[in-house]
């Protein structure tokens, strides 16, 4: 019989974070950590200090004469492929051999004895250019006619012209969106090894060991196997450490194969902004159509992005700026249109929300566009047009909608943030107000979980029990500091029944797990503890067979149980039970493997199921401005997000928070800014607005939506939590909208820019001002 016994760290439960005392006290080990061997070198880059031009030479001589210096690579030393780019389209070389793109792009790397010579003398190069024209942002480069970095996407559902024509209302506008900077903790950092053969060993900060491997392979002109990426962890990512690593692994790796030498790589602050890419600006055009109770009749939208030199993501960041472009709401008849423009900027990447934040407040702005026009609460326009979910439920993309849960999701936060009293007091006290003004919103957020490109739906686990029963974890995703591994343990530790800190979790490494996708897209313990979860179950079928045939009783009585495997009237410890298991030759090691089911997509006909469930979340926050100097305040900020069944609420609760102040920072003070030579001056820290600890709300009210459940067969029910509560900050920016329009008493949509910078919102009270 079953004692009360519980284990410990279970699924579904708070575990602290397992590196939390190890980030606190600084014993965390990261790549800049690990001891460098006898002979180590270092590589530094040398970048262009122009926009645009035919690169005709560059002189190394003071380079090379600097004493210290072992050498410089080039592309000529470029044994392989000279490209780097993720979609392989090969338009993003190591090194340039002709042209130069954009201002700060990498030429070449100096190789020597320490960092500090490497630094300096990559600053002795001459650089003989011819300059060329340049366009620096998505409408400058379409009026001089640069083309699109990759194909552009178009979604359609319905009749869009004749809706348009038959509604009674009809608003056009533009907005534009601002980039923004990762501003991760632990910047780029590559540690290369060399092996014999064609073997190097790379040390390095990525969220993507295995395309930072195939890149490695690629461009030392070898084959994967003879790559090792390994990462224990990561000091924040945010999508930055998705493809934008690739570059640091391949000069490391390059320099300590022609140098048998190891090699690391680490740039300062400065550097490592202005050379790697950033969240994609956006200019967008829309067209919306409605009646006069404010319901969506028609939709057209005009997605141009400010995508950099080359690809890099910006095709499926693109995309799923189209996908998101509804956000919560049904529309009728739709058009989508997105425009990856080329420019001559760093090519931008992956980042938080992956596009999707961009469409969401696209979305947000028409919502506010209709309640100003109609003279409704937005709150009340926006339930309006909620999906449904036996009809008004197909999204532009033609996939159903089936889970829907904003209108209690909504209706629960509207009443406990007493949202209607605060939005009449706030009315109230605008009138009074003459300088202070007021502003509150509350806005939701659906959004898809899976990789858009599909086959990166897949992910493979390894678990190994030993026959001291303690048990070793490896998977195929990374650890950035949002508890990952932690998440994925604890379903090891509740399938074996045995407690959390019996699980041993190692770093991610292509030696143990090939082909991993990037740990992105909100997907890392939806896949990951899936394939660990299937590993598990295999050694578990064993386990039970051999009880089963051991004991003489049916598998049905063969439980495993809080530390222990009851076997019919036996109860036995769990490592008694493995070491018997060991001496009768079990086999006690399994790979897993999962793949996401139901999920298709055509991109040619803009249809499928891109989207193996949404994850749904509301906001509702409250601001002060000042209007003589457009500076602010958030007052208070209310949050409902579900996370599905979590499998770790504290976990999930501190990544809906960090989101929430991430995306508030993208829309209000993180502004990314270019001189007209196209170079970027919000460089570093002391030129570059993250929000501090003083920018949080006075008042912060966070709460999971504990009745939700996954109707889909993920991992315990969960619902993935990294990208969707990113998009919980548009309740700031909605706020400043309205504290903004009370100055002209409500009467239009003041379209603020995002972000919304003090200097921006003084501009926009001034114009409003003018107007009235």
């Amino acid at each position: 019989m079953k004692d009360n016994v519980s284990i410990i760290g279970s699924a579904h439960t708070n575990v602290n974070h397992d590196s939390a005392v190890k980030h606190v006290t600084g014993q965390a080990d990261y790549t800049d950590d690990i001891a460098l061997p006898e002979g180590a070198l270092h590589a530094y880059l040398g970048v262009s200090d122009v926009a645009h031009a035919k690169l005709l030479g560059i002189d190394f001589s003071e380079v090379l004469a600097m004493p210290g210096v072992v050498g410089v690579l080039t592309a000529d030393d470029v044994p392989g492929a000279n490209d780097i780019s993720p979609t392989h389209l090969n338009d993003e070389p190591v090194f340039p051999t002709d042209a130069i793109q954009f201002h700060g792009q990498p030429l070449f790397a100096v190789i020597a004895e320490t960092r500090d010579i490497a630094r300096r003398a990559a600053e002795r190069a001459k650089i003989e250019y011819e300059t060329l024209p340049h366009a620096l942002d998505p409408i400058t480069a379409q009026k001089a006619g640069y083309p699109h970095v990759t194909a552009p996407l178009k979604l359609e559902r319905g009749d869009v012209a004749p809706a348009q024509a038959a509604a009674p209302n009809r608003i056009k506008g533009r907005m534009s969106v601002g980039g923004q900077d990762h501003m991760y903790l632990e910047g780029h950092i590559a540690f290369a090894i060399p092996g014999e053969d064609d073997d190097v060993v790379v040390h390095c900060s990525t969220q993507h060991p295995s395309e930072a491997q195939h890149m490695v392979a690629h461009v030392l002109g070898v084959t994967s196997n003879a790559v090792v990426v390994n990462v224990r962890r990561m000091g924040g990512g945010f999508g930055g450490k998705e493809s934008q690593m690739n570059l640091f692994c391949a000069v490391a790796a390059m320099a300590a194969k022609k140098w048998n030498r190891a090699v690391k790589i680490r740039p300062d602050r400065d550097q490592d902004m202005t050379a790697t890419g950033k969240r994609h600006d956006f200019v967008i055009d829309y067209d919306v159509a409605f009646d006069d109770e404010g319901r969506i009749q028609a939709v057209e939208g005009s997605f141009a992005a400010r995508c950099g030199f080359s690809a890099d993501l910006s095709g499926p960041v693109t995309d799923r700026a189209l996908f998101h472009a509804d956000n919560a709401y049904f529309y009728p008849n739709v058009r989508l249109n997105s425009r990856p423009m080329k420019t001559n900027t760093v090519s931008n990447t992956a980042f938080r929300g992956f596009g999707g934040p961009q469409g969401v407040v696209a979305a947000e702005r028409m919502i506010e566009e209709i309640a100003y026009a109609t003279g409704q609460d937005p709150l009340d326009v926006r339930k309006a047009n909620f999906y449904g979910t036996k009809d008004r439920n197909v999204t532009p993309y033609h996939q159903e909608v089936e889970d829907c849960i904003l209108d209690r999701l909504v209706g629960e936060l509207e009443e406990t943030s007493e949202y209607r009293q605060r939005r009449q007091d706030i009315i109230a006290f605008n009138k009074t107000s003459p300088v202070l003004k007021k502003g509150i919103a509350l806005t939701p957020v659906k959004f898809g979980i899976s990789f858009t490109a599909t086959w990166y739906n897949q992910a493979g686990a390894l678990v190994h029990v030993y026959n001291d029963g303690s048990i070793h974890l490896n998977h195929g995703g990374t650890e950035m500091g949002q508890g990952l591994n932690t998440k994925v343990a604890q379903v090891v530790a509740e399938a074996f029944q045995v407690d959390f800190n019996r699980i041993k979790i190692t770093k991610t490494t292509t030696e143990k797990v090939p082909n991993t996708s990037a740990t992105a897209a909100s997907s890392g313990t939806d896949l990951n503890g899936m394939a660990a979860l299937n590993a598990v179950e295999q050694i578990k079928e064993r386990l039970v067979k051999f009880a089963s045939e051991t004991w003489s009783v049916s598998p049905e009585e063969v439980v495993f149980h809080a530390n222990q495997v009851h076997i019919g009237q036996d109860v036995l410890a769990f490592d008694a039970f493995i070491k018997q298991a060991y001496l009768a030759r079990v086999q006690l090691s399994a790979a897993g493997f999962y793949k996401t089911p139901k999920i298709h997509w055509d991109r040619a006909k803009g249809q499928g199921r891109p989207f193996y469930y949404f994850a749904y979340g509301a906001s509702c926050s409250e601001v002060t401005i000042d209007t003589l100097t457009g500076e602010y305040r958030v007052d208070r900020t209310d949050l409902l997000h579900d996370v599905g069944r979590s499998l770790n609420p504290v976990l999930d609760k501190g990544q809906v928070e960090g989101a929430f102040i991430q995306g508030m920072g993208w829309l209000t003070t993180e502004e990314l800014w270019w001189d007209d030579a196209g170079r970027l001056r919000t460089h570093a820290p002391s030129t570059y607005k993250i929000p501090l600890a003083s920018d949080r709300p006075r008042i912060f009210n966070v709460n999971l939506a504990d009745w939700s459940e996954n109707r889909e067969l993920t991992i315990k029910r969960s619902k993935a939590v990294g990208e969707p509560p990113f998009m919980l900050g548009i309740s700031v920016f909605e706020a400043l909208s309205m504290a903004v329009a009370s100055v002209a008493d409500y009467r239009e949509c003041p379209r603020l820019d995002a972000p919304a910078t003090p200097e921006r919102v003084l501009m926009a009270v001034a114009r409003l001002q003018a107007g009235s």
